[in-house]
């Protein structure tokens, strides 16, 4: 019999990243299409544990006398992102991050009227609560592109996402060019009125600040990240503000509600369309109460009913009208309950403040079993920390201060 030796390597350009493994092929004949499929891409616990997908050496070495030649195919993982990997690790001051990304409510919400460019001008009280998703960062090897996960189904991965969109922005702003694995873990329900999109964005700008040794000043992120979003200049506020133009004019103010006042979140399965909303919007037919005084009302006497105004209930009721059904039976039903219940943004939370406690046939009837519940406190931030999840002692301090920075786990 003629003695060989052959190597052949097949190497995949891909840049998707896999878990950590080393793979056997099985035997010849165990699988009909001659290879295995790898595993799906998912986010893993750290940058060093993702690998690239894996060479292939398949050696046939030389036969002993007297026995059958047999291929050994070997799965060899390519090592040299690894490596980059393992070197972001040693040598970046910072290589992961975890951030609390908390949501808000309207305690009261006016719209003042249209503007030339089509939007309408508001005048709120904004306030942060505890309700918010989790965010983890990880510096990437890679200085191509950001890669997103998430827990969720339908929540986009790719620049459609405010996250992508507010790393592309600091980028831009600053010249960084540093990229992230990040990993989404979603609490806050979508097209809720509750700004859990804008939220992240605000979170991810604060994150790649971190990373970038604090080159931004809180103001700089402030005013860039009106350029993606309305809402989220807010979240650079330290929790209560008072913000009037589209959203994006913030005046930082004490908190006028206590923090220990608890509340119930509320939402129906259906969201509602935000330029759905503004369509049905009749400025003629809302409020015409001063703003600014109910805002010396609230903090003089606190949250109650008459304070509680949303000029966007209206048409979201029209939009949704089983949303207006909702919010009267909450309101019938939790007399001496609840101080106020109102409708957050746009819809479709409703918010009784007073209670975490839901009524108690939002339990028992058919029709509210797919209902999303949650209860929460008004909550604040510090200067130079960002916001902390309420159940959690970590804090996340700016600029690496102390030990207040989360890692992956």
């Amino acid at each position: 019999m003629m003695m060989m030796a052959a190597t052949a390597v097949a190497s995949s350009s891909s840049s998707s990243f896999f878990p950590c493994s080393r793979v056997v092929f099985p035997p010849r004949g165990a699988c009909r299409s001659g290879g295995v499929r790898p595993p799906p891409a998912r986010y893993g616990s750290s940058p060093s544990c993702l690998r690239r997908r894996a060479s292939v050496r398949a050696v046939a070495p030389e036969p002993k006398a007297g026995k059958q030649q047999q291929l050994e195919v070997v799965y060899d993982p390519d090592e040299r992102i690894n490596q980059l990997a393992d070197k972001v690790d040693r040598e970046a001051p910072l290589s992961r991050l975890t951030l609390f990304s908390p949501c808000k409510v309207n305690v009261f919400l006016r719209i003042t009227r249209k503007r030339e460019d089509g939007f309408h001008d508001l005048a709120s009280l904004f306030h942060v609560i505890s309700l918010g998703d989790i965010i983890k960062f990880s510096l990437s090897p890679s200085q191509t592109k950001d890669q997103l996960s998430t827990n969720v189904s339908g929540v986009p991965l790719d620049d459609r996402n405010l996250i992508i969109k507010a790393l592309n922005l600091y980028r831009k702003k600053t010249g960084s060019n540093k990229f992230f694995w990040i990993h989404l873990d979603k609490k806050v329900p979508t097209g809720a009125g509750l700004g859990g999109g804008s939220s992240n964005a605000a979170t991810a700008l604060w994150a790649a600040n971190q990373f970038n040794n604090c080159i931004a000043t809180e103001k700089d992120l402030q005013e860039w990240s009106g350029e993606i979003g309305s809402d989220i200049p807010f979240f650079f506020s330290h929790g209560a503000a008072y913000c009037t133009g589209r959203g994006e004019v913030v005046e930082n103010i004490p908190p006028p509600i206590s923090l220990d006042i608890p509340m119930v979140l509320i939402k129906p399965p259906q969201a509602c369309s935000t330029a759905e909303v503004y369509k049905r919007l009749w400025l003629d037919k809302t409020s015409n109460v001063d703003p600014l005084a109910l805002l010396e009302k609230l903090s003089k006497d606190g949250i109650s009913q008459d304070v509680c105004i949303n000029d966007l209930e209206a048409p979201a009721f029209e939009v949704l009208p089983s949303l207006k059904k909702l919010k009267q039976r909450i309101m019938a039903a939790g007399r001496g309950q609840y101080d106020a219940v109102f409708m957050s943004g746009s819809g479709s939370t409703i918010v009784g403040v007073g209670s975490p406690d839901p009524p108690l046939f939002v339990y028992n009837e058919e029709e509210y079993k797919d209902v999303f519940l949650s209860e929460a406190n008004f909550i604040t931030r510090e200067s130079n920390q960002w916001y902390r999840e309420p159940a959690s002692s970590t804090a996340t301090n700016a600029c690496g201060a102390g030990s207040g920075f989360s890692s992956l786990s």
